[in-house]
This record gives structure tokens, C-alpha cells and sequence, in this order.
């Protein structure tokens, strides 16, 4: 059997994370890598405790759910959290980061980001990924990846 590359590895961990979002609109999931380690991981959902949009509906304020906190700063908050260092890291994310996740990551150290979709790409948020100097390098998820862990078919 052929090895995955890293960037399909950590991608895949990212679509493993967004399986378990609460978010009704839509599931993201990231991952937080240094030196080819796994810092973090986070996927949108409620804060610890809270009511999720899956079981009570989005609770929406001038067209965004207010109820969740993006994969991505779930991830940089992890970090923060447990006092883990984020200077230098990468970031493997199944969407494309929205403007107020791209300067949390900018502001974090990240530089790198590996995405799996465009959606809703801010041209701001290009413009600032740019001035930061953190590479901006999109990575579909190949659809064979999961299958390889069954051998090419059948359940694991």
C-alpha cells in the first residue's frame, strides 16, 4: 500500500474533525500542525456546555450564527488554552478561513494555511495573508483517502 502524503494526512484529520460540528450550515474542521505534529485540532460548533445549532436551530443575528465558534479559532484557542506555541505552525482547513479566523490566524504565528474548498474567499482577507507572508495553498482532499483504510472497500 502506498503512504499518503502529509498534506493529504493532515487534511483528512481536518474532514475527521468537521464530522463532529454542530453547525447546521456547514461542517469545518482544523488542524493545527508543527514539524509535521499535531498541535491541535478544532471543528465549528457551540463553547463546552453550550446549546448546539443541531439541536435548538442557528441562532442568527444579521445573517450569521452567533451560537458557534469557527474550527479555526477553536483550534488557536486549544493552543491557548494548554500553552502550546502556534509561532511558525501550519493549518490544514477543509474551507477556506473567513476574514475574522484569517487575522486570528495571522496574529497567531500561523504561515501556512492548506485548504481543501474555496467559500466565500474575502478578497480582505487575500490582501491580508498576503501583507502577513502566510502561504496560501489550496489541498483537495483526495476521495480515495478514506477508502485506503478498508483496503479499497468494505467497512474498517
Amino acid at each position: 500500500m502506498e503512504r499518503i502524503t502529509w498534506d493529504q494526512y493532515f487534511m483528512a484529520q481536518s474532514h475527521l474533525l468537521a464530522l463532529r460540528s454542530t453547525c447546521t450550515r456547514l461542517a469545518v474542521g482544523a488542524t493545527i500542525v508543527r514539524d509535521k505534529r499535531i498541535i491541535a485540532g478544532g471543528y465549528n460548533g457551540s463553547i463546552a456546555g453550550g446549546a448546539h445549532c443541531t439541536d435548538e436551530g442557528c441562532y442568527v443575528i444579521d445573517g450569521h450564527c452567533v451560537r458557534t465558534i469557527h474550527a479555526e479559532m477553536n483550534a488557536i484557542l486549544q493552543c491557548a488554552k494548554f500553552g502550546v506555541p502556534t509561532e511558525g505552525a501550519e493549518m490544514y482547513v477543509t474551507h477556506f478561513p473567513c476574514l475574522h479566523c484569517c487575522k486570528a490566524i495571522i496574529q497567531s504565528g500561523i504561515r501556512a494555511v492548506y485548504y481543501a474548498q474555496d467559500y466565500k474567499n474575502h478578497p480582505y482577507a487575500l490582501e491580508l495573508f498576503a501583507q502577513a507572508g502566510v502561504r496560501l495553498v489550496q489541498v483537495p482532499l483526495k476521495t480515495d483517502v478514506f477508502a485506503l483504510l478498508s483496503g479499497g472497500g468494505g467497512e474498517v
